[in-house]
């Protein structure tokens, strides 16, 4: 009774000054000077460890989301905003869609047709199997192309000369070289229709056209496709109005949902409208799951350095051993006991986790404006310094992995060790 007279009498006092008791005293208890030194050394390894812990997981997710925004600002440079492609087969009649009812769609600026297949390119003695895509005027207009070229202008049509635009890496691979009208390209495909002949060189049409310029957006483009004009591909592959796919350019704002379920609904159920997530689904699905595999390995090398939260709360709750004996005759409550040492785990958490997101923020705005660290690569990189993209809610996720992971560290020792000290000796 006399303990309960007491308890209510301090916790009434407490709360005229506006203080939570068992916070009040785990503050004291994290900044005053321990009898024994080491606990306060090893209390702020603690926090250490978590800021360290913290600034990593910051560091490298902004980092993921800068080589992810680099790659899909690439891809989105050479994929079109939303294809439209047939369900089965290879080509379609140009006309086969409702073309003039798609253009009408607000929102809808560029409408590109677009024909491509594989080819034989021959420049020399040097041969490259690539992708010849041929494309009309809109084709520019709408996708980014014109901004990677790493030499040459971009031009497909001249009066009546066609004109490549050819990755770097078949460049490279067929020793091309711009302005030079001595040798054009010469590309090969088989005659549609052809199953036999005695001359050889009649199973194949084969079309001569020059370079006019060398992009560069990423391997798997580079060494895959050179541009051509419309025009030029249908005579190299035998086709009239037929196309492999239809590619659409929007405006600014546009609700590219709703369009797309729209345009899927004029063309019906025999095409497949798809938008730029779509195109390169396994692509983005490979970087999400890269990103949060990375997450994961440092949230568990996180889990490791809380490990010295455990440490210093049993230390602590040892050498507080007295004050708990006051405490108690006091009247204090043994949850309130534990709630101190609660408090205390999580207050290192949150400090550790505080000064990381900072001290991450900080170092990621630095690699954002000034470009530090610089990417070490033999040949040329898109960008010279590692990417940095900062989100909020990779903030918000690694704050609430740290403060479960700091509660988990700190809960289980608070309880063993209050069963121990609290339960047998003073209930």
């Amino acid at each position: 009774m006399i303990r309960l007279i007491k308890w209510n009498i301090l916790r009434n006092f407490l709360n005229n000054k506006r203080l939570n008791f068992p916070l009040f005293i785990a503050r004291r208890y994290l900044f005053s000077k321990k009898s024994h030194n080491v606990i306060n050394i090893i209390s702020w390894i603690s926090i250490f460890g978590v800021s360290i812990g913290t600034m990593a997981l910051i560091i490298v997710l902004s980092v993921f989301n800068g080589f992810e925004s680099l790659v899909i600002s690439l891809f989105n440079s050479f994929n079109p905003e939303m294809q439209i492609t047939q369900k089965v087969g290879k080509t379609f009649h140009a006309n086969a869609i409702p073309v003039e009812s798609i253009k009408k769609l607000p929102g809808v600026l560029y409408y590109n047709n677009v024909l491509e297949d594989v080819a034989l390119l021959k420049h020399g003695d040097k041969q490259n199997i690539a992708t010849v895509k041929g494309v009309e005027a809109d084709f520019r207009k709408m996708s980014g192309l014109d901004t990677l070229l790493v030499q040459g202008k971009f031009v497909l049509e001249h009066l009546d000369e066609n004109f490549a635009i050819v990755g770097q890496g078949i460049a490279y691979n067929l020793n091309l070289r711009l302005n030079d009208y001595s040798e054009p390209i010469s590309v090969y495909t088989p005659r549609r229709g052809i199953s036999s002949t005695l001359d050889p060189s009649d199973a194949f049409n084969n079309l001569f056209i020059y370079p006019s310029a060398f992009f560069g957006v990423q391997q798997d483009f580079d060494t895959k496709y050179i541009i051509v004009p419309l025009r030029f591909a249908r005579e190299l592959f035998e086709y009239k109005d037929e196309v492999t796919s239809v590619e659409l350019g929007f405006a600014k704002g546009t609700d590219k949902n709703d369009l797309q379920e729209r345009i899927q609904k004029l063309c019906g159920n025999k095409f497949v409208v798809k938008n730029r997530f779509q195109q390169q689904e396994l692509l983005y699905k490979i970087m999400k799951s890269e990103k949060w595999a990375i997450f994961l390995i440092l949230s568990f090398i996180l889990l490791i350095a809380t490990f010295n939260v455990i440490g210093t709360l049993t230390m602590l709750i040892l050498e507080k051993r007295k004050d708990v004996s006051i405490l108690w005759s006091m009247g204090a409550e043994s949850k309130s006991i534990r709630t101190i040492f609660l408090y205390e785990g999580m207050l290192i958490s949150l400090i550790g986790a505080g000064l990381g997101l900072f001290l991450g923020g900080v170092i990621c705005w630095l690699q954002q404006s000034f470009g530090l660290v610089q990417i070490q690569s033999e040949g040329a990189f898109v960008v010279e310094a590692y990417p940095v993209d900062m989100q909020f809610l990779d903030f918000v996720y690694v704050f609430v992995t740290v403060y479960c992971i700091g509660f988990l560290s700190t809960w289980f020792p608070v309880r063993q060790v209050s069963k121990k000290y609290l339960n047998n000796k003073f209930d």
